[in-house]
């Protein structure tokens, strides 16, 4: 229940919420990056990492393999960089629970206050692992090879987890710690992000919609923090907005329709779906790739 009346200006958070990300960028990151990108593989790029972003199926490593078998060459920054995107899809998404949190913490409601200290606990693996492993994980990103292979990965992953039936637990101190590892280590492309933390969560008997509620919150300071450390090690310049713009905007519209879908799914205990996604793609891609040298 929420404390107090919501006011129609969060309705517009998640515009309020790309507006500083974005005059950050279009003030201080190189967009000569994109002088390779042309309006139609910046819609189709934005589309893919907004409807693989919040499906458990890895969003950076499909954007990893098809961009090597289409020929597109992007850094991994255009990759962060549209983040926001989907960012804001979350952000509007969850409005009434994050809403709640906010207008809890305020008023020093114990359970919201309880709530948030688990997602930064939650953060802690997440961004040790993160700092630890940065040039490896880097690294993966020019590997599609081994991407396609780590989202086989995921498809199992996923398998075992979808066999939890023992789902009547809340998320804890000790439980959020594991799935702040889980969220590190899918840091690499081709691990999911949502699947390793919902699938972890699952493990742990977390009930489904409480784990992925808790998985999507505590994507939110982790996608920012990565989006800036990575916006902050370009040098500055101009140029290019066009296919950013379009790519950020198609990332929001299929990042919002892919959480529902998800949510449904999850609620119907179908995770398995996405295991078998996951194994057959990556193996598709996986001979796609090594056939084509990478």
């Amino acid at each position: 229940m929420m404390l107090f009346e919501k006011p129609p200006v969060f309705n517009a958070l998640p515009v309020l919420v790309n507006i500083p990300i974005s005059i950050y960028i279009v003030r201080f990151h190189d967009y000569s990056m994109l002088h390779q990108v042309t309006l139609p593989e910046a819609l189709f790029l934005g589309l893919l990492q907004g409807f693989t972003e919040w499906l458990p199926i890895s969003s950076s490593g499909h954007l990893v393999v098809f961009q090597s078998l289409l020929g597109i060459t992007v850094p991994p920054d255009f990759d962060i960089i549209i983040m926001a995107g989907t960012i804001a899809a979350l952000v509007l998404y969850f409005r009434e629970k994050i809403f709640s949190l906010l207008t809890g913490i305020v008023a020093g409601n114990k359970a919201a206050l309880t709530y948030v200290a688990l997602m930064v606990l939650s953060g802690i693996p997440t961004g040790i692992i993160g700092f630890a492993g940065k040039q490896f994980f880097k690294g993966l990103f020019g590997q599609p090879f081994v991407v396609s292979l780590l989202i086989v990965v995921t498809g199992i992953f996923l398998f075992i987890a979808s066999r939890q039936k023992d789902l009547h637990a809340e998320v804890d101190a000790k439980r959020a710690f594991v799935i702040g590892i889980a969220q590190g280590i899918a840091v690499a492309p081709g691990i999911s992000r949502s699947g390793s933390t919902i699938g972890t969560a699952l493990l742990l008997g977390i009930k489904p919609k409480e784990a992925a509620e808790f998985s999507f919150l505590i994507g939110i300071p982790a996608m920012i923090i990565a989006s800036a450390l990575t916006l902050m090690e370009g040098p500055a310049g101009l140029s290019g907005i066009g296919p950013l713009v379009v790519a950020v905007v198609a990332a929001f519209l299929a990042g919002y329709a892919s959480i529902g879908l998800f949510m449904k799914i999850l609620q119907e205990n179908r995770l398995y779906y996405f295991a078998v996604y996951c194994v057959i793609a990556g193996t598709v891609f996986a001979i796609l790739t090594h056939l084509m040298g990478y």
